[in-house]
This record gives C-alpha cells, structure tokens and sequence, in this order.
C-alpha cells in the first residue's frame, strides 16, 4: 500500500560506482515521483591503499577480500554521509562487487542497517536484489529518475540519457507518459564497458586511475579490426533490457596487450563508443538528443567517438543545467523516497523485470 506523503522529503543518496574513484553524496526533494529542488552535494574520493582493496574484491562474492570492502565502503560512507544532518532518510547504494543475474545474483557490500544506526536517520538500500529474484536484471536503476529529469527540464519529445561510468548504460525515455513505469515510457540498458577497460590498462601499464582527460588515447591510433572483432560479441545482438557485470569484457586488455599504450587506449576508448552506438540501434524511436553524465563526459576523445556514431545531438547534462557529477547519488535518493511510498524502482522496460517492483530495505536507527 502506498504511504501517502503530505509534502516532499529531503533525500541523501550516495553512490559508489564501478569506477572506484570514491562516494558522491547529494540532497534531492522531491515526492519520488516529481522533483521539487537540488540540494548540497559532497564528493569523497578513495585513498590509493582503499581503491586498492576494492579491486581485490572485485568479482568475489563472499570471503576475507568483501569483508575488506565492506569496511571501507561503510567507514567512506559514514564519512561523508555525516556531513548532511538534516535530511530526512538516506538511499544507499553500497559497492557493487558482482553481478550475475540469472546465475548467483548480485552483490552490493555496505550494511545499511549499520549506517542506519551510525547516522540516526532511515536508511533505504540493498535496491538491487528484489528485482534480480523477481526475474530482473538488477540494472540499470536510474532510469525512474531520468525520467522525472526529462519532465522537470520541459522535454516534450523522446530522448536519451547516457551513463558513462565503468559500464555505459543508456536509458531512453518519452517524456509524455504518465509515469516511469508505464509500458513505452522508457527503455533501459547497458550498452557494453566504458571506462572500465581503459582504466584497468592505465593502472596496469602506468599506475594511473585513467586516462585524463582522453589525452592517451588522442595520441593513438585506433585498431579497427579488433572494435569489429569486440561488436561481434553475442552481447550486442541480445534485445534490452540487458545489464552487465564490470568485468564482463576483462579479455580487452589480452586484446590489446600487443598495442603500445596509445593505441590501447584509442582502440578500448573506440569500443566503448562503438557499444554505444550499437545501443542507440536499439531505441524504439530515435532521441532528439543525447545527454551524457558520468566521468567518461570528461574524456574529449570518448565524447568525441561517440557523437560520431551517434545520429542526434550529444552534449553532457550540464548543458541543460543538471549536474553530471551528481547524477547518479541524486537517483539513489529518488528511489528512496519512491521504496518508502511504496513505488516501483525498476519495471519491464528498465531491466526486463516480469512486473513492475519495488525494491529496497528499510533499516532503522
């Protein structure tokens, strides 16, 4: 039964996101189903010694290497969580280390009942695993909320939104339905790796989180036959909605072992945009325009490959005065609010979920 809210709520989500470049922390009002304002946002990165901790983690679901996460993850977040004490509940995340749908499920570490208690206020978290039971993909997750964002930005025509994070994921939306989850109002997936790939070559090679600014691959030369090689993969005939693990694509970098640096990184940066256009294939009508948020909007060159396969506009958010750094910590608060109403957070056309669901827990302090 739906709880019936006599005024917008103050929401703090936080995200972490495959990238492990640290917690985004961001404040939304909003009803869960329209946006009121935008509040305070913090970003809090990972040390190296953490970062390091989490990829050792990654792919495991259980044993001594999540324990580790999960500690880092909890203290990261207490951490920068307890700088917004005036909010009414939080949306948590947690660090996704493994995911699996239709096989062991999916794994985001960080106890939220402990953050619950750490921080005095309602936690909502675990979003994932209700619709991974219930037949879902588990991801994406933010699309409800992109949708709200085309409404409150005026979009009278069908547009997309895509997430370039370690995993690219594209949600397209029509602005003109009553509501996210009904049947044609939005169409969601991951379209293929994004910065994963080419922030494993960096660290590997150099040492590096990335590929500042795009400037490495900018300096290579891009191998055609192994972008034509990677589209062939049986992925991207697959229908959406489709999710991801990050490391689904890891045999990139045999790939491309061969390749000096510069022409690594061009030819991974090149897949990541080739994944991309494959999926915008895939919209059931093609968007007005793309807006891109996440950290590979930063990558020139990335933005670059992509608006040359993409047959629309592409700008970054920020060009209709949403914040791309924030985005995905503002979602994580929407679906907060929406898991206390009682709402669906994902449904058949966001990750292929029979119904639509909502997920979630609710811990106390």
């Amino acid at each position: 039964m739906t709880e019936a809210l006599a005024a917008p709520l103050t929401a703090l989500g936080a995200m972490s996101g495959t990238s492990l470049d640290g917690v985004d922390a961001a404040v939304l009002v909003t009803d869960g189903e329209r946006i009121a304002g935008f509040g305070p946002t913090a970003y809090r990165p990972y040390t190296p010694d953490e970062r390091a901790t989490l990829r050792a983690a990654l792919g495991h679901w259980d044993g001594e290497e999540v324990e580790a996460a999960a500690r880092v993850v909890e203290a990261a977040h207490i951490e920068i969580l307890s700088r917004f004490p005036a909010v009414d509940l939080v949306g948590f995340h947690g660090q996704t280390l493994a995911h699996d749908p239709g096989g062991r499920g999916t794994l985001q570490v960080g106890d939220g009942a402990a953050l619950a208690k750490a921080l005095n206020r309602p936690v909502i978290w675990d979003f994932r695993s209700e619709d991974v039971r219930q037949g879902g993909q588990g991801a994406p997750l933010a699309p409800f909320f992109h949708w709200a964002l085309a409404r409150r930005i005026g979009a009278t025509e069908p547009l997309a939104v895509l997430n370039l994070g370690g995993v690219g994921n594209l949600t397209w939306i029509d602005p003109r339905a009553d509501c996210p989850e009904a049947p044609g109002a939005l169409l969601a997936f991951d379209t293929g790796p994004a910065n994963a790939p080419v922030d494993d070559l960096l660290h590997r090679r150099r040492g590096l989180p990335r590929d500042e600014d795009g400037r490495l691959a900018a300096a290579g030369t891009v191998s055609e036959p192994l972008v034509a090689a990677f589209l062939s993969h049986p992925f991207f005939a697959r229908p959406p909605p489709k999710s991801l693990d990050r490391d689904a694509w890891a045999h990139l970098l045999a790939a491309v072992e061969s390749l000096p640096d510069a022409d690594a990184a061009a030819t991974l940066t090149a897949c990541a945009a080739a994944a991309v256009g494959q999926g915008l294939r895939l919209c059931p009508a093609p968007p007005a325009r793309l807006l891109v948020t996440g950290g590979g909007r930063r990558n020139p060159t990335l933005m670059a490959m992509i608006a040359a396969r993409a047959a629309c506009d592409v700008a970054p958010v920020e060009s209709v005065g949403l914040d791309g750094d924030m985005l995905e910590a503002q979602a994580f608060a929407f679906l907060a609010v929406r898991v206390r109403r009682g709402l669906p957070t994902s449904a058949p056309g966001t990750t292929g979920v029979p119904r639509p669901v909502t997920g979630g827990r609710l811990s106390r302090p």
